[in-house]
């Protein structure tokens, strides 16, 4: 009976604080506008992600929140932008492994080391698509089509996790199929349902509502296991090519920034991702919280850069 009863008031304590959480008053912040940078296009991975993240940091964080599409360059024109911003908290960008890739396989004017990374938010599946009215039922249709005519598969931008993913799947299914870039998922996913490539690949986020629309059909996802809203969609693995991958996703500023303002982003970050109408959002787009704080991600974005930077030279695509 004592068990049950500590229990209860330690389950009653938790709801109660987190209710006081949720009716909390926004953390105060130095920032009165923030502007929020992303290199995708209208409708890509990170335009959706920044959008609705934006329509809830308002409730945690004390400021109107903005997005801007900085595009160019593979994302070497939005990294330059931010880098050479105060670093006040007024304006950050969206990572993904794009800038890594950039920074890596290009000479932009600013790198991911000019940015100072500040929090990490997901985790973000890559998945393998095409139109519902085409001719491939499998990922194995789309590999023997790049066996006997080659093919056309569409990644987001030539310096993107989803270029280096469909790298990955050719060289592991030995095949030639050609690589066609874009500035943005939005433009990609067009030219998949007008025929011109036979798969795309890229976020289930920027793709929800013409999968909801039955215009597109999932083949594969290069998640290490199968996603648990897409049980029916097999991973690439598993289909027979031993490639997986996973996208993260965050925020950096300019270098530099305060700890006044690292601060209420580690606290309203947290927050935001327990934030039930919020999260229930990001659910449905099949994102999976993976919150790394300020004091961690610098760490984890320099591994990754590594890492990435070993497998580009282990493939010739850098010296």
């Amino acid at each position: 009976m004592r068990k049950t009863l500590t229990g209860l008031i330690a389950a009653a304590m938790t709801a109660a604080l987190g209710t006081f959480a949720l009716h909390a008053e926004p953390l105060a912040y130095p920032q009165k506008v923030v502007t929020l940078v992303t290199h995708s296009s209208p409708g890509g991975g990170s335009d959706v992600f920044l959008r609705e993240l934006s329509k809830y940091l308002g409730k945690y964080i004390a400021a109107t929140f903005v997005v801007e599409n900085v595009q160019g360059g593979s994302g070497a024109k939005a990294v330059a932008r931010v880098a050479a911003a105060p670093a006040d908290g007024s304006v950050f960008y969206a990572t993904t492994p794009t800038y890594i890739y950039t920074s890596l396989l290009s000479k932009p004017s600013a790198t991911y080391k000019d940015l100072e990374p500040l929090v990490n938010m997901f985790a973000d599946s890559e998945v393998i698509y095409t139109r519902a009215d085409g001719p491939y039922k499998t990922l194995k249709d789309v590999i023997d089509k790049a066996k006997s005519e080659r093919g056309r598969w569409g990644a987001s931008n030539p310096a993107s996790l989803e270029r280096q993913a469909a790298e990955q799947l050719k060289r592991a299914a030995g095949v030639n199929a050609a690589i066609v870039t874009h500035e943005g998922g939005g433009d990609m996913m067009l030219n998949v349902l007008n025929g011109t490539l036979d798969i795309g690949i890229g976020e289930i986020q920027e793709l929800r509502s013409q999968i909801e629309a039955g215009k597109v059909r999932l083949l594969a996802t290069f998640n290490p296991q199968r996603i648990p809203e897409k049980p029916d969609v097999p991973t690439v693995k598993e289909s027979g090519y031993d490639v997986s991958l996973v996208k993260f996703r965050g925020l950096a500023g300019p270098k530099g920034l305060p700890d006044d303002v690292t601060k209420v982003w580690d606290t309203a970050v947290k927050a935001v991702l327990e934030d039930p109408e919020y999260k229930k959002r990001y659910t449905e787009e099949v994102l999976v919280a993976n919150f790394i704080p300020h004091a961690e991600y610098p760490a984890f974005i320099t591994n990754f850069a590594d890492t990435t930077e070993a497998f580009l030279k282990e493939t010739g695509a850098v010296k």
